[in-house]
């Protein structure tokens, strides 16, 4: 069986207490073992040693390994001064910039230790800045630190086999590294040659990156501003405000709720959200040109391409212009709408400001408009309801009265009940006078007899009286028949002018409540023709489109980093 042991890996001890150079490295960085197994032949000699099965993968101490004759030799005079350096407790990257500075002075040094020892006796300082400096740029440093002097010990151990037990047999000697330094120029020169790539490619990747700043960010941004300081129209803006009021309650309607809100912006705030809404439709827009020619006036020629309208431009289309150029604002704070419309004429700003105002008291009309209407419709027809019963009562009772020929019941009773007395009274007299008569042993009989047909006349007519009241004549109606039907028909007169007050007074507060649901528009500020441009501003445009294009160039390429990132992981 043969063993062979490939590689070890040491690396040099960066401890103040390094070992000299010929010593065996303290740490052990990787070892790499390779068994390979040849079976022995038949005609092996019978003079071998068996080796144990538990030395098959065994291998020779660092220890046993010899050491070159380079590295045996006597100590000498610079022994002391070597061990007074190592007692300094350098770093391992001190002792490396030291034998670098040692080879590029050209100093024959056996060992990190001994470069500092020459430096010294020459009168460099091999740790100064200024040798730093002189040596090492930042990129070859990091090569120099990333470059471990690693040292490959290679040895190998052959054993033969007896049967099933391997033994070593001989060791050949172990190779350590040299003691002599080898010069560092081709490292200088592949050094600079990374250092000009380095600078290259920052020098490529910065030209690219101004050139994609430039097409993607710049020249856009130049072109909005060329565009805004030169090309585009300059609008005129005129500024409105307006507050939509209701009427100062009255009376009755004063009191409660509504009188406590009436007067503040919560009363209105439907009507002027109401309000703004409409002068923001295309029912205000197509007024707006029928009435001043909106379309018309934004189809000129005179206005430049990207705002100008196209003559056979669509309603949609009118409406996204028309949108952009009146803009209303309702702050409910203060309850006040602001309007501002724009045109490429400051006079004809103005005019269009005016047909907006008109239209929208045309709209707070129409918006208390039906419910003022409704409450007076109920009221007045409830009144003339009233008033037409009322009226039919009193027909019915001249009806009757010219019917039974009797001005009021009432007085003919009274009449045949008057005249029933005075009968009665008579009556009364006669009998206490014939009584009288009666009374005499011998009565006047000529005197008697008169008075008892008195008597009997009084008592027909009494009767006859009596019968006018209850009984009709004739097979007509009674008195108390004609009273009775008088009375009811007098008496549903009373109801229905009680009933013909009521509504009258109905409709007086229905008239009141109507009063004080109207709404009128108060114009704050009014239209006055600018003498300046308003839009374009140019410079906060130029800066809005410059942050519109940083941020979108910056968006994408974030999103290239993260999917170059993601497929080349």
């Amino acid at each position: 069986m043969k063993l062979k042991i490939k590689r070890y890996n040491l690396r040099r001890d960066e401890s103040p207490a390094a070992a000299p150079l010929g010593a065996v490295p303290p740490r052990l960085r990787a070892v790499t073992a390779t068994q390979r197994v040849t079976p022995a032949p038949s005609s092996a000699p019978s003079n071998t040693v068996p080796a144990s099965p538990s030395l098959s993968s065994a291998v020779t101490p660092v220890s046993a390994i010899p050491l070159p004759p380079a590295v045996e030799k006597s100590a000498d005079p610079a022994a002391s001064e070597l061990e007074q350096i190592r007692r300094e407790g350098l770093t391992g990257r001190q002792l490396r910039m030291a034998r670098r500075l040692a080879q590029k002075h050209g100093l024959p040094a056996t060992s990190d230790f001994d470069a500092v020892r020459l430096l010294r006796a020459k009168g460099l300082d091999p740790f100064g800045k200024n040798s730093l400096m002189e040596m090492l740029s930042a990129d070859g440093d990091i090569l120099a630190e990333d470059g471990d002097e690693d040292t490959a010990l290679s040895t190998e151990v052959t054993v033969t086999s007896v049967g099933a037990t391997n033994l070593p047999q001989t060791v050949k000697a172990t190779k350590l590294p040299s003691t002599e330094v080898r010069t560092d120029k081709g490292q200088f020169t592949e050094l600079m040659q990374i250092q000009r790539d380095i600078a290259r490619r920052r020098r490529r990747r910065s030209a690219l990156l101004a050139a994609r700043l430039f097409f993607f960010v710049f020249l856009p941004t130049l072109l909005a501003g060329w565009y805004y300081y030169v090309v585009a129209t300059p609008l005129y803006a005129t500024k409105t405000e307006f507050v939509i009021q209701q009427a100062a309650p009255s009376g009755a309607g004063a009191g409660g709720l509504g009188g406590l809100l009436s007067g503040t912006q919560f009363a209105t705030s439907q009507d002027s959200i109401a309000v703004q809404g409409y002068l923001q439709s295309r029912d205000a827009m197509l007024r707006l040109d029928k009435d001043k020619g909106f379309r018309s006036h934004f189809s000129d020629q005179t206005i430049d391409p990207i705002q100008r309208l196209a003559p056979n431009a669509t309603v949609e289309s009118s409406y996204k212009l028309y949108s952009r150029n009146v803009k209303i604002a309702y702050d409910p704070t203060e309850g006040i709408i602001k309007m501002e419309v724009i045109a490429a004429d400051p006079n004809i700003s103005a005019q269009f400001s005016e047909a907006l105002i008109g239209y929208a008291e045309e709209q707070v009309d129409h918006l208390t408009q039906r419910l003022r209407e409704d409450q007076m419709r109920g009221a007045r027809e409830s009144y003339q309801e009233a008033e037409a019963a009322m009226l039919a009562a009193q027909r019915r009772v001249v009806e009757l009265q010219e019917q039974f020929k009797v001005l009021s019941s009432e007085v003919e009773v009274t009449l045949i009940t008057s005249q029933i007395g005075q009968l009665e009274t008579q009556l009364s007299q006669d009998r206490l006078s014939l009584a009288q008569m009666e009374a005499n042993a011998q009565p006047n009989a000529a005197r008697m007899e008169p008075l008892k047909r008195r008597i009997a006349t009084l008592e027909s007519e009494i009767a006859i009286l009596r019968a006018k009241l209850t009984e009709g004549e004739n097979g007509g109606q009674s008195l108390a028949q004609v009273q009775s039907e008088l009375l009811v028909a007098q008496s549903d007169v009373q109801t229905r002018q009680l009933l013909l007050a009521q509504s009258l007074q109905a409709m007086e507060t229905a008239r009141n409540e109507a009063n004080r649901q109207v709404r009128y528009l108060s114009i704050s500020v009014a239209p006055i023709p600018p003498d300046e441009a308003s839009y374009p501003r140019a410079f906060e445009n130029t800066m809005v489109a410059l942050l519109i294009f940083a941020g979108i160039y910056l968006m994408i390429s974030m999103t290239a980093a993260i999917l170059r990132e993601q497929v080349s992981a």
